[in-house]
C-alpha cells in the first residue's frame, strides 16, 4: 500500500526571507494568489490547470474557518479536492503527500499547497501586541482546558527553546554530547548559505567558535543553534504525470512518504531520545523501494541542531546514539559526501513560520529538477526530505525522485 509516484512537484515559489521589520504586509489572500501565480509560472502551467488546493487554515489572517472555499473564490478556480494541514513545522510535507495520494486517488490533477507567512495589516480592532504576547508560549496553548496550560506552563516550560533544551539534555545524559558536532552542522548549513543568494545569512560566514561562543539560550542550546523567525511564504504545485509531462521542469515525483505523532509536550514521550521520525521515515523508504543509503540529498528540518542529530539517527542515516560521529566524519555542504540541506537549512536560509518547511521540500525538488544555480549537486536523483513540528511532537518524511 501507498504512492506509486504517479504524483510529482512540478514548480514552486518562495518568498525571500525577510525579517519582520523590513517586509512588506500583504493580506494573506494576496500571498495566496501570488504565490500561487508564481508557482505556475515557474511549471508552465495556468490557473486553469488547478483542480485542487491545500492550505494551511489556523493561522489564516482573514478567516479561521471555510478557508479553502476563501482562497479557491479569491483565485477564480473551482477545486475538487480541498484540504487545511495544521501540522506545524512538518505542514509543507504534509500538504504534498496529501496532494499526491488525492492525485493517484483520481480526484484532481493538479494541486496548489500553499503557506502564506508575511504579515497581514492590521485591522482597527486588532491588538498590536498579540503576536510578541502569543510567541512568548511558542506553540503552547494557554487555553483553558489545555493540559499543557495546567501542567507545562507554570513551571517554566514555556516556547520551544526549554523542550529542545530539555531534550538534548535527555540525549547527552543518555549518549554523551559533543558540542563541537552539533556547531558543525549550524557552520556546514551556514557554508551552503553562502551559495543561495536568498538565504537571510547570505555574506556572513560562521564558524565552530562563532558557535559556540554564541549566547546560551537554554543549556546545551546556543543562539546560533536556534533559528531566526522570519517573514516569508511559499507555495508548490504536485500534478500527475500527464500534467506533468507539459511543464517545464524536470518533475520530482513523490514515491514515498510517512507521518506520525503521538503527544503535543515532549513531557508526554515514552522516550524523548526516540522521535516520531523514526516509523514516519521507515514508512517513506518502504513505501519507496529505498534505504537511506541510496539518498543523494537530505533536506533535513532543522530548526535547532539537535533537531538535526535525532533525525540523522532515526530516520536510518546512522545508528542511535552515533550522529555526532556521524556529523563528524561526513562534510554535509552541497560539495561534500552527505549533502544536508544544501540551501542552508533554516538555521541560515530563514524559518518563516510554519512555511519554513517549505524550504526544505523546494531545495529537494530544486537539486531534482537541476534548478539549485551554485549549489546543484552533480547528481541528484533521490532525495529525503523531513518536517518536525512542535517539540519534535508531530513528523514526517517525503521520498523524491527524478523522472
Amino acid at each position: 500500500m501507498g504512492l506509486k509516484g504517479h504524483a510529482a512537484i512540478v514548480g514552486a515559489a518562495q518568498y525571500k526571507p525577510e525579517r519582520y521589520a523590513t517586509a512588506p504586509r500583504m493580506f494573506h489572500l494576496e500571498q495566496v494568489a501570488d504565490l500561487a501565480a508564481r508557482a505556475l509560472a515557474d511549471a508552465g502551467l495556468q490557473a486553469s490547470d488547478l483542480d485542487g488546493l491545500v492550505i494551511n487554515g489556523p493561522h489564516f489572517h482573514e478567516a479561521s474557518v471555510f478557508v479553502p472555499a476563501m482562497a479557491a473564490e479569491y483565485l477564480g478556480i473551482a477545486v475538487n479536492f480541498a484540504e487545511v494541514v495544521d501540522l506545524g513545522g512538518t505542514t509543507a510535507v504534509g500538504m504534498i503527500w496529501r496532494a499526491a495520494a488525492a492525485i493517484e486517488l483520481g480526484l484532481c490533477q493538479a494541486v496548489l499547497c500553499v503557506l502564506p507567512a508575511r504579515l497581514a495589516p492590521m485591522g482597527p480592532d486588532e491588538d498590536p501586541s498579540a503576536m510578541a504576547r502569543s510567541m512568548r508560549f511558542g506553540g503552547h496553548s494557554t487555553n483553558f482546558g489545555a493540559p499543557e496550560a495546567e501542567f507545562d506552563l507554570p513551571y517554566g516550560h514555556m516556547g520551544q527553546n526549554t523542550g529542545y533544551a530539555m531534550i538534548a539534555q535527555r540525549y547527552a545524559a543518555q549518549y554523551g554530547y559533543d558540542p563541537l558536532a552539533l556547531a558543525k552542522i549550524a557552520v556546514d548549513q551556514r557554508t551552503n548559505a553562502q551559495a543561495n543568494p536568498d538565504a537571510i545569512f547570505l555574506g556572513q560566514s560562521l564558524t565552530a567558535e562563532d558557535v559556540l561562543n554564541s549566547k546560551l539560550v537554554a543549556d546545551p542550546l546556543h543562539i546560533l543553534e536556534i533559528v531566526m523567525p522570519v517573514a516569508g511564504g511559499a507555495a508548490v504545485i504536485v500534478a500527475s504525470k500527464e500534467v506533468a509531462a507539459r511543464s517545464r521542469n524536470r518533475p520530482a515525483m513523490i514515491t514515498g512518504f510517512g507521518e506520525h505523532l503521538g503527544y503535543k509536550s515532549p513531557s508526554y514521550a515514552v522516550d524523548m531520545t526516540r522521535t516520531p521520525v523514526g516509523p514516519a521515515a521507515q514508512r517513506a523508504f518502504q513505501m519507496a523501494g529505498l534505504k537511506p543509503s541510496d539518498i543523494h540529498a537530505a533536506q533535513i528540518y532543522d530548526c535547532y541542531t539537535i533537531t538535526v542529530l535525532l533525525t540523522l539517527e532515526d530516520a536510518g542515516f546512522c545508528p542511535k546514539g552515533e550522529g555526532m560521529r556521524f556529523i563528524r566524519e561526513h562534510d554535509l555542504t552541497w560539495r561534500g559526501n552527505f549533502p544536508m540541506n544544501t540551501h542552508g537549512g533554516q538555521l541560515s536560509f530563514g524559518q518563516a513560520g510554519a512555511a519554513g518547511g517549505f524550504s526544505q521540500v523546494i531545495e529537494g525538488f530544486a537539486q531534482v529538477a537541476g534548478k539549485a544555480g551554485d549549489r546543484q549537486l552533480k547528481r541528484c536523483d533521490q532525495v529525503f526530505v523531513s518536517g518536525t513540528g512542535g517539540v519534535m511532537s508531530e513528523q514526517g518524511a517525503l521520498i523524491l525522485q527524478g523522472a
